[in-house]
């Protein structure tokens, strides 16, 4: 991340779980309500067996779910008899009332009651989307079971409904293009966490690519011959990144209706009239230029040709991070919303621009800048952004978080969405994947705002008292104890099984691993007066005791140590000032803080270990440091042995561009660094320096 952090960061062993089967307990969000059946009664459906579902015409979820198990299935709407009935258009209810749904346009209801029992299968949903997250959590149900052998479910009663209408996650392809194919693989993935929206950030100024065709009548050309084909925005000449890739309307049209099977919607964005380079490479003049409104409108309208209303009922144009006016935004709402007859999404804030003025009907908040405005829904992406994430402690603090202040969706807070912006290029669809830790963020992200609640907003904080432990603010910081660790343990375990089972395949693109069980010590910094090399008393101590003090008197001052939970700590947050709290209140620079952890092996064995001290965002320019770890000189010893930093790709580069591949200098992109471990405890010591 940016130079301003100062993270530790050790994880030990991969968290690898055995493949058993899936419980209710693994369903990822948390129902709402659950209610088990005594015993460990399960119910089956063998392999081959053909099972009739009644009550609906056809359902694809619920045909695919069976289909993966090898469970042939026939519908019959108005038949009798059978293991699966359905039933769609009827209330759920919890303790006699319908259960909470909050209006957001164009986003249905999801409630659903999923009833596992001896007789077989019940739902009940209100629209055939609470029927798709019943068939989600199906799956998941079965999941771990060996799919050659048919369906294995715990018995269970299950009502359900999402607290916030939006759970999505954003591609921005504009800068770093993704294959066709991996972005079907993540609605795949990601639905079945009911994550329900893929916001597809199609252009930027590296590159335009959504395929435009020409005009269906010259007549709406501007006056210049040359400006005709408009198709040469896709050309390479107009992109600086990853030139000549582009998404064909073919392909387009292939992924909607994937989405729109999988219960995902589409908000496809064109930027309009910001990161908007390669638009200006292709035609010469900026689209707030009077001949550009023509060409934007034609790019618009095939948009809205090639996505259909039902899976994309919103259309994106940005409007953010340049000059412009309320007029000129209201000109692209008017036609999104009269020609088009969709609705019109923008990010919040744009420039000097009153957003309610624009009658825009989705504000997508960014940053700290982003605010949400009453009487409009806000999706909240403030602190949401992957590509400045720590893959432990954010998510720590992203799960943590409520969404925007609020514990249920309100009309103004209408949800949350997990966006990656891969600025730095970085050498395939994998790297991103991992190194923006995207699957384990956007499922945090989506459980959040499905299970509603959190304490508080990730920018507040808590001050922790933990037995052993000083306070602490709790952006990103996972109790030691108490009821908010045990939820992200719960959730934690939940995850990794997921990794395990239907996640393994791409379990390289995830390099979450368990950290719940992870404690440190870290202790008061002490004032190094600008030199990194000099010796506090932890470190003159560590080789002469077993086990480190809780505390250290030095030049008459009692320097204290406090206790704290997770494979990644922040000393200071990348976005400290006056936004995301991290261990320390005040943290200063030219400063030494100590850590300190013990690692149990039943043998003595070669392991690996994921290290680092800086995590380098997918966006700043961060030049690898000449020598060691980090900038700062920070050093780290495994029973009195240093390891010593890997040889990076980019070693001493100085980096002014963000075309600079970001190679192996985060610990996702490389093998975990080989240490070894003796038989018993072994002590894990690290020196942070924090130098101006």
């Amino acid at each position: 991340m940016k130079k301003i952090t100062w993270p530790l960061l050790l994880a030990l062993g991969m968290g690898v779980f055995s493949p058993v089967d899936a419980k209710v307990e693994h369903i990822l969000p948390f129902p709402q309500h659950v209610t088990a059946q005594k015993g460990n009664a399960v119910l089956t459906f063998a392999q081959g067996e053909t099972v009739t579902i009644n009550g609906i015409d056809k359902d694809p979820s619920l045909q695919r779910f069976f289909a993966e198990f090898g469970v042939n299935v026939n519908f019959a709407k108005d038949g009798t008899g059978g293991k699966v009935k359905v039933q769609v258009g009827v209330p759920v209810q919890w303790n006699g009332q319908d259960v909470f749904n909050h209006d957001l346009a164009e986003y249905k209801n999801e409630a659903y009651q999923l009833v596992v029992d001896a007789s077989g299968i019940t739902i009940k949903a209100v629209t055939n989307v609470g029927v798709i997250r019943a068939a989600q959590t199906l799956t998941q149900m079965a999941e771990g079971w060996e799919s050659n052998n048919g369906v294995r479910l715990e018995k269970a009663d299950i009502v359900d409904w999402p607290a916030f209408k939006l759970r999505g996650y954003m591609h921005d392809i504009g800068r770093s293009y993704m294959q066709v194919d991996e972005l079907k693989r993540h609605i795949q993935m990601l639905s079945r966490f009911k994550v329900n929206t893929f916001h597809w950030h199609l252009t930027e100024n590296q590159g335009f690519r959504f395929e435009v065709k020409n005009f269906a009548n010259d007549a709406q050309l501007p006056a210049n011959d040359h400006k005709k084909n408009i198709s040469k925005i896709n050309a390479s000449s107009t992109m600086t990144r990853h030139a000549g890739m582009f998404y064909s309307q073919a392909d387009c049209r292939a992924i909607a209706q994937m989405a729109l099977e999988h219960g995902i919607t589409i908000i496809p964005e064109i930027d309009i009239p910001g990161h908007s380079a390669a638009f200006e490479r292709a035609f010469g003049f900026k689209m707030q230029d009077d001949r550009a409104l023509p060409i934007l409108k034609e790019i618009l309208r095939q948009v809205a040709d090639v996505f259909p209303a039902e899976v994309s009922p919103y259309i994106h144009f940005g409007a953010d991070e340049v000059e412009t006016s309320v007029a000129f935004v209201k000109k692209i709402v008017d036609y999104i919303h009269n020609d088009l007859h969709r609705k019109a999404a923008v990010w919040n804030p744009i420039n000097g621009v009153n957003l309610k003025a624009t009658g825009a009907d989705l504000l997508q908040m960014w940053g700290t800048r982003g605010k949400g405005v009453d009487g409009v829904p806000n999706i909240d992406s403030r602190y949401n952004y992957t590509n400045h994430m720590d893959v432990f402690a954010d998510l720590v603090g992203i799960y943590k978080s409520n969404i925007y202040y609020q514990q249920q969706g309100t009309k103004s807070v209408a949800g949350a969405i997990s966006a990656t912006w891969n600025d730095r290029q970085v050498e395939n669809d994998h790297m991103i994947m991992a190194q923006n830790n995207i699957y384990a963020m956007a499922i945090a992200t989506g459980c959040r705002a499905w299970q509603g609640g959190g304490k508080q907003y990730i920018d507040n904080g808590n001050n922790y008292d933990n037995a052993g432990s000083q306070k602490h603010h709790g952006g990103v910081m996972l109790p030691n104890a108490g009821d908010e660790y045990e939820d992200f343990k719960k959730w934690e375990d939940a995850f990794l099984f997921h990794k395990a089972h239907f996640l393994k395949p791409v379990a390289k693109d995830i390099p979450y691993v368990k950290q719940t069980n992870v404690r440190w010590r870290i202790s008061d910094a002490f004032n190094n007066g600008g030199d990194v090399n000099k010796v506090f008393p932890p470190e003159q101590q560590v080789n002469q005791v077993e086990v480190l003090p809780d505390s250290y008197v030095y030049e008459g001052e009692t320097y204290n140590t406090g206790m704290v939970t997770g494979a990644g700590i922040y000393l200071r947050h990348t976005w400290y000032e006056g936004t995301i709290k991290a261990y320390f209140e005040h943290p200063q620079f030219n400063q030494t803080a100590y850590a300190w952890t013990y690692v149990y092996s039943e043998k003595a064995q070669d392991v690996g270990a994921q290290i680092e001290f800086q995590n380098y965002s997918r966006s700043e320019q961060d030049g690898v440091p000449q020598t060691g770890w980090d900038h700062f000189g920070s050093r780290i010893w495994i029973n009195g042995t240093e390891i010593q930093a890997p040889a990076y790709k980019n070693r001493g580069k100085g980096i002014g561009n963000k075309e600079v591949m970001l190679l192996d200098e985060n610990f996702a992109a490389r093998q975990p660094i080989p240490v070894h471990l003796n038989a018993g405890w072994n002590k894990v010591f690290l020196k942070l320096p924090y130098m101006d």
